[in-house]
């Protein structure tokens, strides 16, 4: 089984989203192949709707030539960057191609764009939209029907990662596919530990002591997006790796099978997350910080350190942030913790965004003809790698060019090294309602305002 998993892996690596992890506006702007960035930010254009026109001829146009309009909502708003610019490229690379084609786009940041999703969901969905392989997200959205089912043979020579369809399927059928396979890292400034004499932590004990001493140095250690909950219950998610190692699955299905979250596995996780916080590990103020403001500490210098996905690992490649910084952004996983039956090598990854195409589309051949266009293995895959956006769902050995960042390197040797994988993040296990409950409730034990008895039976009581 060790072999098989380092096998996947090995593949797996060679396709550095490196994915868990949105605001409504009746604005639109016109955008043509200078893609604008949808972050408030930068460019002030969060929220707004972008109209996106190509001007080329091509012979892959739709067979009757007529005028099509492709809707298409997006959880990427930062078009500039990372994964955004990928899929901009694609977009006006399509319309290019297809000269009667023209793609609208409608881009919120995560949280927004799950609230809208769900109001889109009665009224009517755009035609192609970005959804999640995870429970707590599509198994709503494939009992309501809202979704068209896709040719699986369609896509046997597109180098998908075996396994990463399954959690886009439903009964066999398949409805979506990935975009990303994710894990969760620490980002850290190497730079600022050597002048530091910092050193990066082989276990958690390690960890504290490493966040004590830079607090001490009148920095923040860790920069958490705690305000938007999901990204501390996936910091939550690795802690209880490293408690229950190759247990986790099981543990955390048996506990949202019977709504009974008392596994002393749960409980000692959920109590190191509380003790952390309570020590300073985080920004004063997490419980309420966006991601936008949680990285911004970290690229700008005010944090050491910085945990989020490894979609992420595209700040290596951004401009906007000084080379100083950008050049020495490196990156470890959860160290491991004193007594635990997770190994240093234990990680918890998963295949999370992707992209569908809406049943009630008017235009849903020519929506799947670009969905198919998308994942064409020289496009998201080629260009996510080439961007720095790091693990595609598709093999991406073929575009290694030997001039990846260390970044790019780095985790590319976490997942070659990995001995298991653990699967989805503990908030996506669950019914929505499940999820809603853990990332609501995950501020509250840990700032010590909720017991974490209370926590553990609150979300609970959410999978009842």
């Amino acid at each position: 089984m060790k072999k098989k998993i380092i096998s996947l892996l090995l593949t797996a690596a060679m396709t550095v989203s490196l994915l868990a992890g949105c605001g409504n506006s009746n604005n639109s702007m016109s955008t043509s192949g200078d893609a604008q960035n949808g972050t408030a930010t930068q460019g002030g254009a969060q929220n707004n709707a972008s109209t996106l026109s190509g001007n080329a001829s091509s012979d892959t146009g739709s067979a009757s030539g007529e005028a099509v309009t492709i809707k298409l909502f997006s959880n990427l708003p930062d078009r500039k960057n990372g994964q955004g610019l990928v899929e901009q490229m694609i977009i006006d690379e399509y319309m290019a191609a297809n000269q009667n084609v023209t793609i609208e786009v409608e881009a919120l940041d995560e949280e927004a764009y799950k609230t809208k999703f769900k109001a889109y969901a009665m009224d009517g969905m755009p035609d192609v939209v970005s959804i999640w392989g995870q429970p707590s997200f599509l198994d709503e959205v494939l009992d309501a029907g809202v979704l068209a089912e896709l040719n699986e043979a369609d896509y046997a020579d597109y180098d998908f990662i075996a396994g990463s369809l399954e959690g886009f399927k439903k009964d066999g059928k398949l409805y979506g596919l990935p975009r990303n396979t994710d894990i969760m890292l620490i980002y850290y400034n190497q730079k600022m530990f050597e002048d530091n004499g910092w050193a990066v932590p082989d276990t958690y004990d390690e960890l504290m002591t490493l966040c004590s001493d830079i607090r001490a140095a009148g920095i923040t250690p860790i920069a958490m997006d705690g305000g938007d909950g999901w990204p501390m219950a996936c910091f939550l998610t690795d802690i209880l790796v490293k408690v229950a190692g190759t247990d986790y699955a099981e543990i955390v299905r048996n506990a949202v099978a019977t709504g009974d979250f008392t596994a002393p596995e749960l409980q000692e996780a959920t109590q190191i997350l509380v003790d952390s916080a309570a020590a300073g590990m985080f920004q004063v103020g997490y419980d309420s910080q966006d991601y936008g403001t949680t990285m911004n500490l970290f690229t700008n210098g005010q944090a050491a350190m910085y945990c989020m996905g490894s979609w992420d690992c595209s700040m290596a490649l951004n401009e906007d942030i000084a080379p100083e910084i950008r050049d020495n952004i490196r990156a470890f996983t959860m160290p491991v913790v004193e007594g635990g039956k997770g190994c240093a090598n234990d990680i918890a990854a998963w295949n999370g965004g992707g992209y569908a195409v809406s049943a009630g589309s008017a235009v849903r051949e020519e929506a799947i003809k670009f969905l198919n266009y998308m994942y064409q293995p020289d496009k998201l895959s080629k260009y996510g790698w080439e961007n720095g956006v790091g693990m595609s769902a598709q093999d991406q050995t073929a575009y290694l060019t030997g001039n990846e960042t260390e970044l790019q390197k780095q985790v590319m040797d976490i997942l070659k090294n990995a001995t298991s994988v653990s699967g989805t993040p503990i908030n996506d296990c669950g019914p929505s309602a499940f999820k809603t409950s853990i990332e609501s409730e995950i501020q509250g034990v840990s700032n010590g305002s909720v017991t974490v008895e209370d926590f553990l039976a609150a979300i609970g009581a959410a999978c009842e």
